[in-house]
């Protein structure tokens, strides 16, 4: 047995089905000798957004893992590793590093000593008889406290070496931890006694799978909840206690109750201040439980705070809720209606966008048909950076958790496509969406091709105005001399090349027809690239 195959063994252990890869990586032959699926990309980043995606899909459970050659390969990785430890994202990097003779010799690039700051756990191989005691160690970490990426270096000369004949391996056990009791006893009093509390939800929802427990909080505090973009879906949006997400764009409801509220109870969230999250007020009283004693007093001071598996914590927090509420239920119609009355007229305000037949089309007339068309309980969406971020998210309701994959910590331009891939490989049963603009598809675009290559039928939502739109007020401001970069292109005739479904659509009558050809195609196993020639729209449901 070669260590390749030892690695590859551990792997199958584990749970890894899926083996992303961009070659030459002897661990990519030993995977499929294990009967591991491998898919290879055409570049790093994008295998490292697809084991990303079935990473957050398995709330945790399955780790995406993916495998690179050293030198420019490992280099190339890095913008795609650092992207899921921003967001706190399981995956296993592992890249080939230099023999070991000439491992440390500059300029030689050295994963251990450059990844060291964007991983949760890194480590060399340095033997052969060492790949159980270092596969262990990286996977613990991986299940354990705050989600994040291990990369683990594997040697060019130490890849195909003898390994002992037996692995000796148990796969390692995801751990859990609850909050201080006292902690809890405080934080119920200070819920109960709230006049306006709000709930705002972060991704830890998701990993500890505690969708149920905070849908009973809301409705036994008759709080309204909110959630980060990386919490999406968290909490059902047309639930009438909904305000929906609070990013950089968001509904009017979600400012007005985050300004108005008296209590501010942050659940798995670092309440991280980001250029593209929302800016949470800093005159409330937060009760802030997280599973990361580092997110405390970062950038919201907290009055209260519980450490621990939010799962745990909310369990704890609503039966010592329900202890001091006991038969009471606080009427929770009130809320409901005023969410109800402020959601609908923000909307009114919108809807000569989310319904306009102009043309070029308006991306928001796109976006609307699209949510209006496909089946949200049976769809995963994502968005891209920039532009389709912030006209998405007010106005799409995710209404099952996990639908949505929602990221903002960074902002990487293409990183959609390869979140929708990986969600095609972890719930094949699902539409799996990603909505991006021509400044991400001239990105990642060619990996459309992989998702042809490898079987992988997804609808891509391309929302193509020939120019980066959201940098056209900041040009104006600077200077005339210089414009927003001309990036026109023909992306669909580029999808029918690499042997996908391609369609261009100009008029608004064609949207919903074409959304419905672009289904119909995923359905028949070809992935699908609509792309949508819209206006150069720059207005965004912003408040201050």
């Amino acid at each position: 047995m070669k260590v390749a195959d030892a690695i590859a063994e551990v792997l199958k252990r584990e749970g890894v089905d899926t083996l992303i890869a961009y070659p030459v990586n002897h661990i990519i032959e030993a995977a499929a000798r294990a009967d591991i699926r491998t898919v290879i990309v055409r570049q790093e980043r994008i295998g490292l957004h697809m084991a990303d995606a079935m990473a957050r899909l398995s709330s945790g459970n399955t780790i995406g893992v993916f495998a690179m050659q050293h030198g420019p390969g490992t280099e190339n990785a890095f913008g795609g590793v650092a992207q899921a430890f921003a967001e706190s994202v399981p995956i296993l990097v592992l890249p080939m590093g230099y023999p070991r003779d000439i491992a440390h010799i500059h300029p030689n690039f050295n994963a251990v000593e450059n990844f060291r700051y964007v991983t949760k756990s890194i480590e060399p191989l340095t033997t052969a008889e060492q790949v159980s005691n270092v596969m262990r160690r990286a996977f613990t970490q991986m299940r354990s406290g705050r989600p994040g990426p291990a990369l683990i270096e594997v040697p060019a000369d130490l890849v195909n070496a003898d390994h002992p004949d037996e692995v000796k391996y148990t796969p390692t056990f995801h751990t859990r931890s609850g909050p201080d009791p006292k902690a809890v006893e405080e934080a119920a009093d200070a819920l109960v006694n709230a006049k306006r509390p709000v709930i705002y939800a972060g991704q830890g929802v998701h990993y500890a799978k505690a969708w149920e427990p905070l849908k009973r909080l809301s409705e036994r505090l008759a709080a309204p909840v909110t959630t980060s973009i990386s919490g999406k879906s968290a909490f059902p949006e047309n639930h009438p206690l909904s305000l929906g997400t609070a990013g950089r764009s968001m509904g009017r409801p979600v400012f007005d109750y985050l300004h108005n509220s008296d209590v501010l109870f942050g659940i798995g969230c670092s309440f991280t201040t980001t250029s593209f999250g929302a800016k949470m007020p800093q005159d409330k009283k937060v009760i802030h439980s997280t599973l990361d004693p580092v997110d405390l007093n970062k950038n919201i001071i907290a009055e209260h705070a519980m450490i621990g598996d939010a799962g745990l914590t909310l369990e704890a927090l609503n039966e010592a809720v329900d202890e001091r509420l006991g038969n009471h239920v606080p009427d929770a119609a009130p809320v409901a209606d005023d969410i109800a009355k402020g959601k609908k007229a923000w909307l009114e305000e919108w809807m000569p966008k989310l319904t306009s037949s102009e043309t070029p089309l308006s991306p928001y007339r796109v976006l609307w048909d699209l949510a209006h068309t496909v089946d949200r309980e049976k769809c995963i969406v994502t968005h891209d950076a920039g532009s389709p971020r912030d006209q998405i998210i007010p106005f799409w309701d995710a209404i099952t958790p996990l639908s949505y994959i929602g990221w903002g910590k960074t902002t990487q331009l293409g990183y959609g496509l390869g979140l929708a891939m990986g969600a095609k490989l972890a719930q094949p049963d699902k539409l799996c969406m990603n909505v991006w603009g021509d400044a991400a598809i001239g990105f990642t675009g060619m990996d459309f091709e992989t998702a042809v290559r490898e079987r992988i039928p997804i609808l891509s939502i391309l929302l193509n105005n020939f120019s980066m739109a959201i940098e056209l007020p900041i040009m104006k401001v600077a200077t005339e001399k210089y414009r927003s970069t001309d990036i026109s292109g023909d992306y669909a005739a580029m999808a029918k090349a690499f042997g996908g479904y391609g369609e261009r659509v100009t008029e608004p009558d064609e949207i919903i027809p074409a959304i419905k050809r672009g289904i119909e195609q995923t359905e028949n196993g070809t992935p699908a690239l609509l792309e949508f020639i819209t206006s150069k729209e720059n207005t965004v449901s912003i408040f201050n």
